[in-house]
C-alpha cells in the first residue's frame, strides 16, 4: 500500500469514559419493526396476523405505520417475552429489534 493511501490514525476512545443505561425492571420492553425494501406490505401483515395474533384490521394499521413511519413497536412487555417475539419476526424475515420503554 503506498503511502499516499493510508488513513491518519483515528484517535482513541476515553476509557475513563461511563456510559448510563437505564434498565429499570420496572419499565417494559417493547418490539419495533423497522422499514425495510424487501418485504410485500401484504407478507408484513400475514406475519403480525400469523406471529403475533393480531386480526387483520390491527395488523394492517402496524404495518401502515412501519410503512409511512419507518417503525412500530408491535408488542411489548416482560424482556423474555419481547425477546421472543424478536426472535420470531427475525425468522420469519422482518428487521425487528427491541428497547426498554421511557
Amino acid at each position: 500500500m503506498s503511502p499516499q493511501l493510508m488513513a491518519p490514525p483515528l484517535a482513541t476512545p476515553d476509557i475513563d469514559e461511563e456510559v448510563q443505561v437505564s434498565t429499570s425492571p420496572d419499565l417494559p420492553w417493547m418490539c419495533i419493526v423497522w422499514d425495510d425494501p424487501v418485504n410485500l406490505m401484504s407478507y408484513v401483515t400475514y406475519v403480525f396476523q400469523t406471529v403475533l395474533g393480531y386480526d387483520k384490521k390491527r395488523a394492517q394499521e402496524l404495518m401502515m405505520q412501519v410503512h409511512t413511519e419507518g417503525k412500530a413497536a408491535v408488542s411489548s412487555g416482560a424482556r423474555d417475552k419481547v425477546e421472543g417475539d424478536v426472535k420470531k419476526l427475525q425468522v420469519a424475515g422482518l428487521w425487528a429489534t427491541m428497547q426498554q420503554a421511557g
